[in-house]
């Protein structure tokens, strides 16, 4: 039995540039390599190169930092709880703003929130209040880092397999990386947080003297960690000789549905799209066990992988996409806890597409706004917890992601729904996913909104 898979990643960038004019001269340094590196100062390379030697160190060096992660954090439930719901709220508002053009669309707010996270353990006085309010941070700055850490490894986690279920769970696969300018005075304080809540290493990429080599060196770092799905991160221009450094997150998810779609069943069929014109598309048939509920103005579904994740999909009335999509909120997505077991006769789109987004903007329109202000001067970006002064700020936030669906899948983990959740035959419902919808990948066990998106025509990749 062929087994069903979507493939979905995304990965985030916060990158910074030293402005003009600073004059200030920080006492704690990350530098470039060297022989005479001792245990006071910040962490070396094995294959250190010579302290006189003229040549800059390649891009994509790897200098480790001391402190291991910490893999097993002090972090209660409800600190995860309030976590996760700032990370909702602010998944709502960055897609919002990102699906706004009426295009298909995706993105990991995980991912974004991951990086800017990151990001944050620098920011200080107004660029950390509005970092905060933006992102809906709502724990005490010395628990955010380590929070944002568990709820990583928890979603991570290799799901428990079931006895007599040969299913494959589905599979969260997340890293975190540090690009640095050689010899750049990055606070070692700040590199610890990197290495101990997001398990980042510092890699070298000398933006100074070759931009392109550091581009491109992130470039194949990104590939690598998304299965070679997510290419050419970085586009030309987006770095800059001033670039000093560049914070990475990457995600990659694959999983099983926990009922098959029959591809024998799937047929060409038409899809509406927003102007009311329609265009053939595959369209996939199965029925499937799972939560079901409508509301004002839509109907919604959450479609259960093998495992501990769901693909949450709304689908409103005819002439209401706009609306339900303005409106949307956790209430909608919230269908595991709301919604009524039913046999659902489903019909989904087959549909894959890129996106890739520059969230400068639309973060500004959020409210992260100094952030992104060269200093010096007032109303500018303060970083002075990366580096001391204040001669950082933020050029940019990119943000790519590929998600894919189609027939390929398995039967195991549908038995295992219906055994499990059913005590008698349940109510059926019909769910035609053939006009524009909403969907949203969650992981179940935190609520994490790990990937959010729209379909509005599965016919362009």
């Amino acid at each position: 039995m062929r087994t069903r898979h979507i493939v979905a990643l995304a990965m985030a960038v916060a990158v910074f540039a030293a402005a003009c004019g600073s004059e200030s001269e920080p006492t704690t340094t990350m530098t470039e390599p060297t022989e005479s590196s001792t245990p006071s100062t910040p962490p070396t390379s094995e294959t250190a190169a010579p302290a006189d030697s003229p040549e800059p160190a390649a891009s994509g060096e790897l200098i480790r930092a001391e402190v291991p992660r910490d893999t097993a954090p002090d972090v209660t439930n409800d600190e995860i709880a309030a976590l996760v719901a700032g990370n909702t709220e602010f998944a709502f508002d960055i897609f919002r703003v990102a699906a706004a053009g009426g295009e298909n669309t995706m993105l990991s707010p995980h991912s974004i929130a991951t990086a800017l996270t990151m990001t944050y353990a620098g920011a200080r006085a107004t660029t950390a209040e509005e970092m905060a309010t933006t992102l809906h941070l709502r724990l005490l700055d010395d628990r955010i880092h380590a929070a944002r850490n568990e709820l990583d490894l928890r979603v991570t986690a290799e799901p428990p397999q079931v006895p007599d279920d040969d299913s494959q769970p589905f599979t969260v696969n997340t890293a975190n990386s540090v690009w640095g300018q050689p010899d750049y005075p990055f606070l070692e304080a700040f590199l610890d947080i990197l290495a101990r809540d997001y398990d980042a290493g510092m890699y070298l990429a000398d933006f100074a003297n070759d931009t392109e080599g550091a581009r491109v060196a992130i470039n194949d770092w990104v590939e690598e960690e998304t299965e070679g799905r997510i290419q050419d991160m970085l586009p030309p221009g987006v770095l800059t000789p001033l670039t000093r450094m560049v914070l990475v997150n990457a995600i990659w998810f694959k999983a099983n549905w926990a009922t098959q779609f029959e591809p024998d069943l799937t047929a060409p069929g038409n899809f509406t799209l927003l102007d009311g014109n329609t265009v053939e598309t595959p369209l996939m048939h199965g029925n499937v066990t799972m939560p079901y509920t409508t509301g004002d103005g839509f109907s919604a579904a959450a479609i259960p992988y093998a495992g501990d994740a769901e693909m949450v999909v709304v689908l409103p009335d005819a002439g209401r996409f706009e609306e339900v999509a303005a409106a949307l909120s956790s209430d909608e997505l919230d269908v595991t806890v709301a919604g009524e077991q039913r046999e659902v006769d489903l019909t989904m789109p087959k549909f894959e597409f890129e996106a890739q987004f520059g969230l400068k903007n639309a973060l500004q329109e959020l409210g992260m706004v100094e952030a992104f202000n060269p200093p010096p001067g007032p109303g500018t970006a303060d970083f002075s917890g990366i580096t001391e002064g204040s001669e950082l700020y933020v050029q940019d936030v990119v943000h790519k992601s590929f998600i894919k669906v189609d027939e390929q899948g398995t039967e195991a983990a549908a038995a295992t729904a219906v055994i499990l959740g059913l005590t008698s035959l349940p109510q059926r419902a019909t769910l035609t996913l053939d006009r524009p919808f909403l969907f949203a990948i969650k992981h179940r066990s935190t609520g994490e909104i790990l990937f959010i998106g729209q379909v509005t025509n599965p016919t362009v990749g």
